[in-house]
C-alpha cells in the first residue's frame, strides 16, 4: 500500500457510518453481511448505505460478492493488512520488540 491508498482508506473511514460499517464487517468475519442486513443493523436507508458501501469497496477495506440477487460484503483483510503494514512500515527504528505490544493488541484472540 502506498501513501495515496492509505489516504483513501483513511478518508473512507473518516465518516461515522462508514466506520460503523467497517467495524461491523470486521466483527462479522468470514460470514460477511448483505447490504440489507448492514443497513438494518445500523439503521441506515438503502440508498445511503449503497453510497457508503461503494466508497468502502473503492478504498480496498471491504469487498463484495454477488449471491443471486443480493450482494454480500466482507472486510477485506488483505486491505486491512496493507494499511496496518503501511502504518507500521518504519516502526521502532529497528527494535521490533517495541512493536510487539501493538501487534499483540490487534491480533485475533481465539476463545
Amino acid at each position: 500500500m502506498d501513501k495515496a491508498d492509505a489516504l483513501e482508506a483513511f478518508a473512507a473511514l473518516s465518516q461515522p457510518t462508514r466506520l460503523d460499517v467497517f467495524r461491523l464487517l470486521i466483527k462479522a468475519g468470514e460470514a460477511g453481511m448483505s447490504a440489507g442486513e448492514i443497513g438494518e443493523t445500523l439503521g441506515v436507508r438503502q440508498n445511503t448505505m449503497s453510497t457508503n458501501l461503494s466508497i468502502l469497496v473503492r478504498s480496498g477495506l471491504i469487498r463484495n460478492e454477488r449471491e443471486g440477487r443480493s450482494i454480500r460484503y466482507f472486510a477485506d483483510m488483505d486491505g486491512v493488512r496493507g494499511l496496518l503494514a503501511f502504518l507500521m512500515e518504519d516502526c521502532c527504528a529497528g527494535r521490533p520488540e517495541l512493536c510487539q505490544p501493538v501487534i499483540d493488541a490487534i491480533a485475533c484472540r481465539q476463545s
